[in-house]
């Protein structure tokens, strides 16, 4: 999948430049400059400071003083979650517990939960980065900006907000849930923006028709959506039934949280990645290889300006592409996530994502966004089962031949047969945070 190219943004346009910040005007080679000499600095914060990367780098047999050019991280080893895992709670911080200000943690659902930490400095960077994102997402100070993004050990919620005070917005700190008060808010409190993950940014909007109103009547101008990957499509379902420009923000809690990449609103063509923080690759997932810029692997964060806890080569599990930029010419920007390689779905030894499912459903007439997978076992084989819901105006007589044209899309696309029941309208859970498309539900022997 190619993110759209140059698709103008309806209340976009070129940025004032007097808006950007320096490093949003750097050069290219201005920008390298300045990374080499930042990894330099974090390599060495690491290695002198965490136990973890000084065996790690000692076992690769490299040392910092050996990068004496970005080129040259390639030779260092590359780290997972598995690693954070194995040092919990604190053992990958790079400074005394006591210098810091604040933890994050991932959910733990299937293991042992992935801790951050963040010192004072740190969350003036993150606060900043955010910053910069909702500004390039067309944000501006004395915006009211509408957070649905999750409070607590979740980094996006804290994140969007500590970002948006830094810009000079007002915000309304909602979190997720209660989604009749979302619309109320809205409707009463008329932000110019919100954030919230995409596939909630459709529960919303499904509420407010449930309500009678009109979602495209709403003050909301911008949509800030991310957390989760999304397709085309659905982009152009949110702005057509919200009215909004929707853009997509990138992060992760283990590289920093979310503002590590930012969608320009005047060009909705791939994130850019904030490089004189975060250095990025690809890799092959499977070799481990780096691959050049335009070829779609693994995303790989090394950051630049960490303090208590920096990350040297993380495995993202987000799959994408390295592009040359445009709205910020000297950053690279990252294609839209295709997927992840542990959401990916081996179906009688064909890849699927669920991101390839979406993109034939809201290709179909009369079927909605709203869609669910279930993978079973049928006799010794994998079966997978999509549910998704007919909108509220689909004759009960085209539900079948919906089901039908999705089926033969997913076969065209993927090559593989899957299953799909078209149910009644605001039958299947709605996400009021982070989407979860798929339930295995398959046989163990």
């Amino acid at each position: 999948m190619t993110v759209a190219d140059g698709r103008a943004g309806r209340r976009g346009g070129a940025p004032d430049p007097g808006t950007l910040d320096a490093a949003e005007r750097m050069g290219a080679d201005e920008l390298r400059a300045l990374q080499l000499t930042r990894l330099r600095w974090s390599l060495r914060h690491a290695y002198d400071n965490v136990p973890h990367h000084r065996r790690a780098f000692d076992a690769a047999g490299v040392h910092p003083d050996d990068c004496r050019d970005p080129a040259d991280l390639a030779r260092f080893p590359l780290t997972g979650k598995a690693d954070l895992r194995e040092e919990y709670p604190f053992g990958m911080f790079a400074v005394p517990r006591e210098q810091v200000r604040r933890v994050h943690a991932s959910s733990g659902t299937t293991g042992r939960p992935t801790v951050v930490g963040y010192t004072a400095e740190d969350l003036t960077t993150w606060a900043g980065l955010m910053a910069r994102s909702i500004r390039a997402a067309g944000g501006r100070p004395g915006d009211l900006l509408h957070n649905a993004y999750g409070y607590g050990l979740f980094t996006g919620g804290l994140g969007a907000h500590a970002g948006a005070e830094a810009l000079g917005c007002t915000v309304v700190p909602v979190s997720g849930g209660m989604t009749p008060r979302q619309v109320q808010l809205i409707t009463d409190f008329r932000p110019r923006v919100l954030m919230m993950t995409p596939s909630y940014a459709l529960t919303v909007i499904d509420e407010f028709e449930r309500q009678g109103l009109d979602p495209r009547s709403s003050s909301a101008e911008i949509g800030i959506l991310g957390a989760e990957p999304w397709t085309e499509q659905m982009r152009g379902e949110i702005e057509e039934r919200l009215g909004i420009d929707a853009v997509d923000v990138y992060g992760l809690s283990e590289v920093m949280g979310p503002g590590v990449a930012q969608e320009c609103v005047e060009t909705k063509d791939g994130l850019h990645v904030w490089e004189d923080h975060f250095l990025p690759e690809v890799i092959d997932p499977v070799t481990g290889d780096v691959l050049p810029d335009g070829e779609e692997g693994e995303l790989v964060f090394t950051s630049l300006t960490k303090r208590a806890m920096p990350v040297v080569r993380y495995r993202t599990r987000d799959l994408t592409r390295l592009l040359p930029g445009t709205a910020r010419p000297g950053m690279r920007r990252m294609a839209r996530i295709t997927g992840r390689t542990d959401d990916m779905i081996v179906l009688r030894g064909v890849n699927l994502f669920p991101t390839q499912i979406e993109e034939v459903v809201l290709g179909t007439p009369g079927l909605s966004p709203h869609f669910a997978l279930e993978l079973t076992t049928r006799g010794r084989l994998d079966h997978l089962v999509c549910r998704v819901e007919a909108r509220p105006d689909c004759p009960a007589g085209r539900r079948a031949d919906a089901a039908a044209e999705v089926t033969r899309g997913v076969k065209d696309v993927v090559g593989s047969t899957i299953e799909v029941l078209v149910v009644d309208p605001d039958t299947l859970p709605r996400s009021l945070g982070k989407l979860q498309r798929m339930t295995d539900n398959r046989r163990r022997t």
